[in-house]
């Protein structure tokens, strides 16, 4: 391996170790190791990368670095960046999740980690608060959101979410792109290979197919249900970490009762705790996911990486797919256009998943006073959230 990759490695460590505060302040610290430290790309280069990760689902933290590793050494370590980014947090995810499980420790857990919760959900509506702000800006935008909390509300079905995103980016597409765009949108569609989308594609239905024939008593069998659920959730995640938890909540914990709500609550605010993706929550709910229904250790270590492969998966495939046309990809304003719509529909999900959160954890006065607090601190001062969760888990564990 030649001395600019060895370095470059250097620096994926770092990044990794140091990459607290969610996408946007990935960006910064991307730009700091990548850009101007050591010149791995241009900072032309990396906005365009971050651009193209804003246009596709998945987790946009990864599919940028892992874009930036692919230009500098190809295919090979582009997957090497990954790993490094994506182990140690989880790891730590899983190893919180097994840690939760055990009923000895559970109580005392629960307890640690009770002001955890509504501080929880402060991150969750200041996360929807911030996008809303950028996102909802006319009658169409605000109309989407709406429709998409009703519906997320009153179906509670897992199959909601990619039928909402799609419908959303039609429907703002349709209205807004220019109808001069055909001829580019011709030229891009040429240039992809027909079968790498079969295969994306053709995993999702497998999985879903093996799940459905599998019975449900066979140890494999949910194994198999939980990658297909985590590989179709990553296929539709538009708008990285703060579309990931309505999604998982919904599925996981009101429509399919993997998991509970304080478990799933308890694990999310650790996560934000934490340096590296917000998607390596996965682990966790793969691995509690398994305890739950009855496997041992080596279960859950398997449910955790199920979760974090299975969730990264499609958005990896992608990245590493259109980097090659992304000069022709970049210049469709049709693109641009469905983006609207699938930005507004994911603020209704994070709407409706704060409503759906906030109903476990109840309306008392302490619990409502923490969120606030929480999304004043955030909105008001430059306090991270790593401190605020950190502070949350010191006050429960001396008090």
């Amino acid at each position: 391996m030649s001395k600019r990759n060895l370095l470059f490695i250097r620096d994926v460590f770092l990044f990794t170790f140091t990459a607290f505060g969610g996408a946007q302040a990935h960006l910064a610290l991307l730009l700091k190791y990548f850009v101007k430290q050591n010149k791995f790309v241009t900072e032309e280069e990396l906005l365009e990368l971050n651009a193209l990760a804003q246009v596709l689902p998945g987790p946009a933290s990864t599919q940028t670095l892992v874009g930036i590793g692919y230009k500098v050494g190809g295919l090979k370590l582009a997957i090497v960046t990954f790993l490094i980014w994506i182990l140690p947090s989880a790891a730590l995810m899983t190893f919180a999740a097994v840690t939760f499980a055990k009923v000895d420790q559970k109580e005392k857990f629960v307890e640690i980690l009770k002001y955890v919760q509504p501080i929880a959900l402060g991150i969750v509506a200041f996360g929807a608060f911030n996008l809303a702000r950028r996102v909802l800006v006319t009658q169409l935008t605000v109309f989407l959101a709406v429709a998409a909390v009703i519906v997320t509300l009153v179906l509670r079905n897992a199959y909601v979410f990619p039928m909402a995103i799609l419908l959303g980016g039609i429907i703002s597409s349709a209205i807004g792109t220019p109808k001069e765009e055909s001829d580019i949108r011709v030229k891009l569609f040429s240039n992809i290979n027909p079968k790498k989308l079969i295969y994306f594609f053709g995993v999702l239905l497998f999985l879903a197919l093996l799940g459905a024939i599998i019975n449900r008593t066979s140890p494999f069998s949910l194994p198999i249900r939980l990658f297909e659920n985590f590989y179709r959730n990553g296929i539709v995640i538009f708008g990285g970490g703060q579309v990931l938890v309505p999604l998982m909540f919904t599925e996981f914990v009101e429509m399919k009762h993997y998991l509970s709500s304080s478990g799933f609550l308890s694990g999310f605010a650790l996560q934000q705790a934490l340096p590296g993706p917000t998607f390596s929550f996965t682990s966790y709910l793969g691995a509690l996911s398994m305890r739950n229904f009855g496997y041992g250790l080596t279960g859950q270590i398997l449910g955790g990486v199920v979760g974090v492969i299975g969730i990264n998966l499609p958005g990896l495939i992608l990245v590493l797919f259109i980097v090659p046309f992304w000069e022709d990809l970049k210049k469709i304003t049709r693109i641009k256009y469905s983006l609207t719509g699938i930005n507004a529909v994911s603020v209704g999900f994070i709407i409706a998943a704060f409503i759906l959160l906030v109903i476990p954890v109840g309306l008392n006065i302490l619990s409502m006073c923490i969120m606030v607090v929480t999304f004043l601190v955030l909105n008001y001062t430059r306090i991270s959230t790593p401190l605020i969760v950190l502070a949350g888990i010191l006050i429960g564990y001396f008090l």
